[in-house]
């Protein structure tokens, strides 16, 4: 039986029982997962999304969705919060799952994502310090990139439409570069301009002031490095990322913010391929990217754009534009609809015949999505994509998927 059909008929199994027993029992569960010492000095929390995902696609898997057909895909997700007191903070994230990216591991995986230890000294919120494994402070999708707030199932394009950058081998010439072009989307060695949440290690100092916030970072990997890059036991700091964002909230409707990250985004497996007198420190990915936010009674409303250069050996400079607008409306308090336009155009390098050609090809993308949370523990969500690009080869031109997420 196809993916999509099967979650879809359970979501509407769930959604047509009544929830009320399901709801005393995920909320004895969130009471039996908490525990605060006598006078407060000590608090943890255990919390958790349980999602079950189903993709129908008329061609080649999209984006950060890997194999060749439908797909079933479920994921646990635990979160520990614990505090000490007032200033010191730790979380650590575990999954187990089909592969970080869907059926990018189909016999399935279990890992930890994210830990991290954040010390605040000042209780306005002015100063933090973090260090351990945890997501990028680029843009600001990332702040709602979990199944419970994306308002979709899958990311924007910018953070997950997967380019002819590579980061395991140089291209011997410019042709073999530009002929990449003309094949299906190579998952296992070619890069997005960031990769999702980007979960990468290292150390960020960030706070607000006023009404500015402002975060700085300094990791091992770069935005759009992949899954098996992040941890800093796989890739150290020889090589590593500076990113920064910079927002204002003059008011509770409008945010605003300005994001830059510079850093090697090749891998070891490149060094065998590079130019004589060249290391992986030579060719670098450069991004800037500025985001908007505003939201009013029911309407919320996200854009985000980023140009990005990588230097690729061999090549030269490779400039990429991207760019998303997203819409959300919640009928009622439990009923949502979304819209999101996403675009990604690519610049020229010279052909190495005295011209000069886009290195990958333009394409646009647009994502609708409806969601209904039953309860504050269940949501379910369903999503049409169409897509195209400017060439032979279309890469999951129709997506449908469907999404059941159970929160406690």
């Amino acid at each position: 039986m196809k993916a999509f059909p099967t979650v879809a008929l359970l979501l509407l199994i769930l959604a047509a029982r009544s929830t009320s027993a399901q709801e005393a029992l995920l909320q004895r569960l969130d009471d039996a997962l908490s525990y605060q010492s006598p006078k407060g000095l000590f608090r943890s929390e255990l919390s958790g999304l349980v999602d079950i995902e189903g993709y129908f696609i008329d061609h080649r898997p999209p984006g950060l969705l890997f194999g060749n057909a439908d797909m079933f895909n479920p994921r646990l997700s635990l979160f520990l919060d614990t505090h000490l007191g007032e200033q010191l903070y730790s979380l650590v994230q575990f999954r187990a799952d089909r592969g970080f990216d869907p059926r990018a591991m189909p016999g399935g995986d279990a890992r930890f994502d994210e830990y991290l230890l954040r010390w605040t000294p000042w209780a306005d919120g002015r100063l933090n310090l973090q260090a351990g494994k945890f997501a990028t402070v680029f843009g600001k999708w990332v702040q709602r990139h979990d199944s419970w707030q994306n308002a979709f199932i899958t990311a924007p394009l910018a953070y997950e439409n997967v380019t002819t950058i590579t980061d395991q081998a140089a291209p011997a010439t410019r042709p073999g570069f530009l002929a990449r072009r003309n094949l299906p989307d190579q998952k296992a060695t070619w890069l997005p301009v960031v990769w999702g949440p980007a979960y990468t290690s290292g150390a960020s100092v960030f706070g607000q002031l006023g009404k500015a916030d402002y975060a700085f970072e300094f990791k091992n990997a770069s935005i759009s490095s992949r899954p098996t890059a992040w941890d800093a036991q796989d890739l150290g700091w020889e090589n590593p990322t500076l990113s920064a964002r910079l927002a204002h909230t003059p008011n509770a409707a409008w945010n605003y913010g300005v994001s830059a990250s510079h850093g090697a985004y090749l891998l070891p497996a490149a060094d065998a391929t590079l130019p004589g007198g060249h290391s992986r420190s030579s060719y670098r990915q450069t991004t800037i990217g500025t985001d908007l936010s505003w939201s009013h009674r029911g309407w919320q409303v996200w854009g985000e754009a980023m140009v990005a250069r990588f230097q690729v050996p061999n090549v030269g400079n490779a400039d990429t534009f991207t760019w998303f607008v997203e819409t959300k409306y919640k009928f009622t308090p439990n009923l949502f609809a979304a819209v999101r336009w996403n675009q990604q155009l690519f610049d020229t390098v010279p052909d190495g015949a005295g011209g000069t050609e886009h290195w990958d090809r333009n394409i646009y993308r647009v994502d609708t999505a409806m969601g209904y949370r039953f309860t504050r523990h269940l949501q379910g969500k369903l999503q049409y994509s169409y897509a195209h690009e400017n060439g032979p080869v279309q890469q999951g031109e129709q997506l449908l998927a469907a999404q059941l997420t159970v929160r406690f």
